[in-house]
This record gives C-alpha cells, sequence and structure tokens, in this order.
C-alpha cells in the first residue's frame, strides 16, 4: 500500500510570509535608516484588442511602470529633508533657474526584502 503523505511533513512546513515592514532602501546620497516606508514597482500591461469580423483577439499591448512612493523620517542629523532638497536641486536649481543634466540627477536606488532573521531574501 503506497504512503501518500509523508509524516515529517504532516504537522510542519517551512512558511514564513513576507511582510511589509522588513526592508532596506538603499539610495546613493540617502542615508537607509531615513526610509520609513516604500512601494514596490508594479508593471502594469495594457491590452490590445484586435476585431475581425466574428472574432475578437486580445492581445498585450504597451507596458507602463507605476509610480514608486517613499515616505522618510525626518530626523534632526542628518536631516532627511536636506537630503532630498540636494537631491531636488540637482535637477533644478530653483535661484538661477538652471537645469541639471540627467547623470547629475537621476540615482540607482535597490529595495531589499529581508527575512525574519534580517538577510536578505529578495532584491
Amino acid at each position: 500500500m503506497a504512503n501518500l503523505i509523508e509524516n515529517d511533513k504532516i504537522f510542519y512546513t517551512n512558511y514564513e510570509p513576507k511582510v511589509q515592514n522588513r526592508f532596506i532602501l538603499e539610495i546613493d546620497g540617502i542615508p537607509s535608516f531615513l526610509c520609513k516606508k516604500v512601494s514596490r514597482p508594479q508593471l502594469e500591461c495594457g491590452e490590445v484588442v484586435l476585431d475581425h469580423i466574428n472574432i475578437i483577439r486580445k492581445m498585450k499591448g504597451k507596458c507602463k511602470w507605476g509610480d514608486i512612493t517613499i515616505t522618510m523620517y525626518d530626523s534632526i542629523v542628518p536631516s532627511g529633508a536636506q537630503a532630498v532638497m540636494e537631491w531636488v536641486r540637482t535637477a533644478h536649481e530653483s535661484v538661477t533657474g538652471r537645469d541639471g543634466y540627467a547623470d547629475f540627477y537621476k540615482r540607482n536606488f535597490d529595495i531589499f526584502v529581508l527575512g525574519p532573521v534580517g538577510d536578505k531574501i529578495e532584491n
């Protein structure tokens, strides 16, 4: 007779969900501990409907990345607002009206999802 259920896995499974409060956000020039909340990037793909005689076919359309929202702490030292304003000034200087080059204001960032013991499980 075949045993369909393994006895060692019936009572215990290795399951730990990903939670929203375990992450590290690394942005060039902004300390990681100032980041309070971040939304993960979402990809939204449209559809193209091809209507031909009696048949309607749907195909994948253009894809668009959604916005990423970051909420930060504004500590006294180092100032979160000052770090963000220095970043904004590389794109547009409000006093002189001068705009910066894309190499100056474009920044790389990484969102690391952490496991229960603090290890990076997703990038």
